[in-house]
């Protein structure tokens, strides 16, 4: 678990890529905040970390952004960013095709996971976004769900 305080965008975003790390192929990343608590900042650090070399950007009207990136080796990666405040009904979420999304060998990031309820995968990793004292405070807690103790 990596419990962390960040005290601006910069510093977020070197936590993502600090956490990416851990990441590997086929990993569901479930992300967990209220709004401006600093997800897509902490994306933005994951995908450089996979050398994303396009803007990232808040997939809100959109509900997903693919991202091609590359792994340590040097392989091609998806990054899927999931924004799911918008989604209404679980009809929505099969349209995007989150099945193949989450079963693939990519790493998928869902911003509002909570909405997946029951469809959201046994082993996950998962980040609770809190708001600080201060303007740009953030504390971040990174945690692991391993399959079987969701």
């Amino acid at each position: 678990m990596i419990s962390r305080l960040t005290t601006s965008p910069e510093e977020t975003i070197a936590l993502g890529r600090e956490f990416a790390t851990r990441l590997r192929r086929g990993d569901v990343v479930a992300l967990f905040g209220e709004l401006g608590s600093g997800k897509t900042q902490f994306v933005k650090g994951v995908c450089e970390a996979f050398n994303v070399r396009i803007a990232v950007t808040s997939p809100t009207f959109v509900l997903m952004n693919r991202y091609d990136g590359r792994d340590t080796a040097g392989e091609e990666l998806l990054v899927y960013h999931l924004d799911l405040y918008r989604i209404r009904s679980a009809a929505e979420i099969y349209d995007i095709g989150y099945e193949e999304i989450l079963n693939g060998d990519g790493i998928c990031i869902i911003e509002w996971a909570e909405v997946l309820g029951d469809l959201l995968p046994p082993r996950r990793h998962e980040v609770q976004f809190r708001y600080g004292d201060r303007e740009n405070e953030r504390h971040i807690e990174v945690g692991h769900v391993p399959a079987g103790s969701a």
